[in-house]
């Protein structure tokens, strides 16, 4: 079910979610948080989309603050989006105009769900500083996505200088299966050091820095970064040891090789992971990724 409420405010959007409760029953009970996407007009249907999928494991109420041109008056159309168009959430969509997207904040706090933790998640390009924005300040979780920056590894120098504990970024969750499966095949014999490690990606992929980062700042060894063409992703990892490298290459599939000494090649699954799913993981940790902290001030100065 879909309800406009054009002209309106947040009262009256509060108001309306009420008597969609009453009149569907227990619709927005069992929410676990409120989850706050600022975007454009061009992002609201991409995100809602992505929420809903995510929501299916993490029952929420979002609000999605889409930002119109600022010429003319100020106006708030505001739209409610329950049952089948909502996934197993709660959808507000606020659209602003002129003066009023200068206020996020005082839009988003009367529709917040009481006692329930608040994550914000920019889908477009992020904010320097994600804790000092109007909706970041009042969350616990603030998720970006560098890979949408005009230039992602300038996107990530600002991120690391702005960095404060709850902030995350979709690039890091986007490696999660890389760093399980080096975790896995360095976990098996023979246990020798990592000499050299070799990260090969797009040279507009957060996600190959934020890895070289990691394996650079965990193995303390030398990292080589090579940068292929735009838009390839995260293609290759070789770690080199004495007696051989274990190594992962993808190519443009959802299939890699596994490169192990003394071993078959094994193929495993490895796909690209989408938006819904990275949003999906990030939701199911609302205390601070000390380790995503440490890669992106301390280790990332390394690779870019």
């Amino acid at each position: 079910m879909i309800v406009d409420l054009p002209e309106t405010t947040t009262g009256a959007v509060a108001r309306a979610l009420v008597e969609l409760r009453d009149r569907g029953g227990a619709v927005a009970l069992g929410r676990v948080l409120t989850l706050v996407v600022p975007t454009d007009e061009h992002g609201v249907e991409g995100a809602v989309r992505a929420a809903n999928d995510a929501s299916r494991e993490h029952p929420c109420r979002v609000i999605v603050l889409s930002r119109g041109t600022r010429r003319g008056s100020d106006r708030l159309d505001g739209q409610l989006r329950v049952g089948g168009d909502a996934g197993a959430s709660e959808v507000v969509v606020l659209r602003t105009y002129g003066q009023v997207g200068d206020h996020l904040d005082a839009l988003v706090v009367p529709l917040l769900l009481p006692d329930a933790p608040v994550v914000a998640w920019w889908p477009g390009p992020p904010p320097d500083r994600p804790a000092a924005d109007q909706v970041g300040a009042m969350a616990q979780r603030r998720i970006t996505d560098a890979a949408t920056a005009a230039r992602p590894g300038a996107a990530l120098r600002r991120l690391a200088a702005g960095y404060t504990p709850g902030d995350t970024d979709l690039a890091w969750t986007r490696v999660t299966l890389w760093r399980a499966l080096l975790v896995a095949a360095l976990d098996q014999p023979p246990f020798e050091p990592v000499e050299r490690v070799t990260v090969t990606g797009a040279s507009d992929s957060p996600s190959a820095d934020l890895l070289a980062a990691w394996l650079g700042s965990r193995l303390r060894c030398p990292v080589r970064r090579v940068r292929t063409g735009r838009g390839n992703g995260l293609e290759a990892v070789r770690l080199d040891r004495p007696t051989g490298p274990v190594a992962i290459e993808r190519g443009q599939g959802d299939v890699a090789v596994l490169t192990h000494p003394g071993r078959p090649d094994q193929r495993v699954s490895l796909p690209r992971r989408s938006d819904s799913d990275c949003l999906a993981e990030e939701l199911r940790r609302l205390h601070p990724d000390d380790v995503y902290g440490q890669v992106l001030t301390r280790g990332l100065e390394e690779v870019l």
